[in-house]
């Protein structure tokens, strides 16, 4: 009699999260092992170095076959040559497209040109993050970036379908995308003190308000909602109402400002409401949209030469914002629906950027 067996041959791949981490971070295979070595793995283990160089070596090696797939996560999810576990597929794509904000905001507004990639040893050494690991950053904004810029419906969805990563992380590639296809001027040295969490705080509130909602194969979030920006030149009425604004503004706000703030708002106060309404009559021009923030920081920089603090600030944004809704001026809806998404972009922004510097 002849006895039938069934054989079953897995090539399951394990992944290490510990050196992945490793990996990813850019350490050669050599750093790795030293690294894992001063954490105590030798001792917790009781692996000789040499078994742990081995075990490294053999991880790198995995990764590096990986990496040709993980540029394309929709090859990963489909191939059958490695057997990946959901989970670990999943981990797999995060961790290779987080990335440190430091190196983002380097290059954040940026053209992602050959030329630039060959200036990341500077990056490198600003920054403090390995090249390998600069360049592997760089290759999947560009990537990512190229990808997006030109497809219709809401950048976060697009970059989740695309790439599977979670949400977060999607926002904030959505976040980087669309100030590159606005082209927003980023290397001012009046911006240079921006970080990255307040470039992206910024724009998500930019594409939340002032983008095109509408769902259709010529709506674009990378776009500005041009008809939208045309009717803030609208807003200008409010300047023709400027003694009654600026009393119902001062108003609110004297109870609760220093003395000396309150007497410097009073006196400045046509500087600031000029500057604010003269803003949103510009914003329909590209050019004045890429210097949008540039405009913001010398709003700032007004603000500070007065000695007026973060709470000022608040203060009066909300006070001009919501009193101008008391004027007569503003009894029209669309023009109403106007100011209050207009201000609540300038509110956020100039807040945010106060707080960063």
């Amino acid at each position: 009699m002849t006895a039938e067996i069934d054989v079953f041959i897995s090539n399951y791949t394990l992944v290490d999260p510990e050196i992945y981490e490793l990996w990813i971070e850019g350490q050669t295979a050599t750093e790795a092992v030293a690294t894992l070595n001063q954490r105590g793995l030798g001792q917790e283990t009781g692996a000789s170095l040499e078994l742990i160089a081995s075990d490294v070596l053999d991880h790198y090696r995995t990764y590096s076959l990986l990496e040709k797939l993980l540029i394309n996560p929709n090859k990963l999810q489909e191939q059958l040559a490695f057997q990946i576990e959901p989970l670990t597929r999943q981990l797999l794509i995060e961790k290779y497209y987080d990335f440190d904000d430091a190196v983002i905001r380097e290059l954040l507004g940026k053209k992602l040109s050959s030329k630039h990639r060959k200036d990341l040893d500077e990056v490198a050494e600003r920054t403090g993050v390995p090249l390998k690991s600069c360049r592997r950053q760089f290759d999947n904004v560009k990537r990512i970036f190229k990808m997006v810029e030109e497809m219709p419906g809401l950048l976060v969805q697009n970059i989740q379908n695309l790439f599977y990563l979670p949400e977060e992380l999607a926002r904030k590639y959505a976040c980087i995308v669309f100030v590159g296809c606005i082209r927003f001027e980023t290397t001012k040295r009046k911006l240079q003190h921006l970080t990255f969490p307040c470039w992206k705080k910024c724009a998500e509130v930019i594409m939340d308000q002032w983008t095109y909602k509408q769902t259709g194969p010529e709506y674009y979030e990378t776009e500005m909602d041009k008809e939208f920006l045309l009717e803030l030149r609208e807003l200008k009425v409010l300047g023709d109402k400027e003694k009654e604004h600026k009393h119902l503004v001062c108003t609110c706000v004297k109870s609760t400002m220093l003395q000396k703030n309150f007497i410097d708002l009073d006196m400045n106060f046509r500087t600031y409401s000029r500057m604010i309404l003269l803003l949103s009559s510009t914003l329909h021009r590209s050019r004045d949209m890429r210097n949008f923030f540039v405009e913001l920081a010398q709003f700032i920089d007004l603000w500070k030469q007065s000695h007026l603090n973060y709470q000022d600030m608040e203060q009066f944004l909300q006070a001009y914002s919501q009193t101008a809704l008391e004027i007569d001026v503003f009894r029209e809806p669309g023009l109403k629906t106007a100011w209050e998404k207009y201000m609540k972009v300038i509110s956020e922004c100039i807040l945010t950027m106060y707080k960063n510097i």
